[in-house]
């Protein structure tokens, strides 16, 4: 295991004893993460039949979201207390078509079999240089041919991270980790063209995710970042300065 990846493995698992539980709790992330499902379905085409295996699962709540919908979700992390919780919040919920594994993701998928969607929510940005431009060929080998990949991942233009560490330097601290950076949308697509893949971007939002991070009680300010963030997006130039982007890939 990497120095990085024992940093990370440290930090996840003191955030995941308890803080997060309750954090992601909470009205204005629940709507973030039900918002979020319904986005996946939609510019996934997801369905009853499909398979998903979501790298980086957390504690799993978008996970137990999404099952109604999918045949089956793996969901990998590397915190083994977020994966206990997110099983206990399967069997709570008495969610049957998920499951979850705590480690390495290289190691985990290889048993897995091949799945029509993976899911990276915030998670590739994690990744080196050199294991971001790997991901695309490790995962081709779990996707079905014509499978998807499917991320979400914080824009290294990103203007709310500016005013989140002014506003709010302690809570920023808290949600990132030293070795997480941001990443640009056209060059994270290209790696994924480079290894055979159809693949494009799109803006995701810039004040919506960031209020539910932040200030995660605050639903019905949620909603209205998310109903603001709609218009800004489409407006070119302007949505350069997005908070995040997602990227849908399709296999070979």
């Amino acid at each position: 295991m990497s120095s990085s990846t024992e940093r990370e493995l440290a930090y996840y698992e003191q955030l995941y004893d308890g803080f997060a539980q309750q954090h992601f709790a909470k009205p204005a992330v629940v709507a973030f993460r039900q918002y979020l499902v319904r986005r996946v379905l939609a510019r996934t085409g997801a369905g009853a039949d499909w398979r998903v295996l979501s790298l980086g699962c957390g504690i799993g709540d978008t996970e137990i979201l999404l099952a109604p919908h999918v045949r089956e979700i793996a969901g990998v992390d590397l915190s083994p207390k977020a994966v206990a919780q997110a099983r206990a919040d399967a069997r709570r919920k008495r969610i049957e078509n998920v499951q979850f594994a705590a480690g390495d993701w290289r190691e985990a998928i290889a048993s897995l079999g091949r799945f029509d969607l993976v899911l990276g929510i915030f998670f590739f940005h994690h990744l080196s240089d050199s294991e971001l431009a790997q991901a695309p060929l490790q995962l081709a080998r779990v996707l079905k041919p014509g499978g998807l990949a499917y991320g979400l991942e914080p824009s290294a233009r990103r203007l709310a991270g500016v005013v989140g560490k002014i506003l709010f330097p302690g809570l920023m601290r808290r949600y990132q980790t030293d070795d997480e950076r941001q990443l640009e949308a056209e060059p994270t697509a290209a790696l994924f063209r480079q290894a055979g893949y159809e693949a494009r971007t799109d803006w995701f939002d810039f004040g919506s995710t960031p209020v539910a991070g932040l200030l995660p009680s605050w639903g019905t300010g949620y909603q209205a970042a998310r109903w603001i963030d709609n218009a800004l997006v489409r407006i070119p130039l302007v949505n350069r300065f997005s908070a995040n982007f997602e990227l849908v890939a399709k296999a070979g």
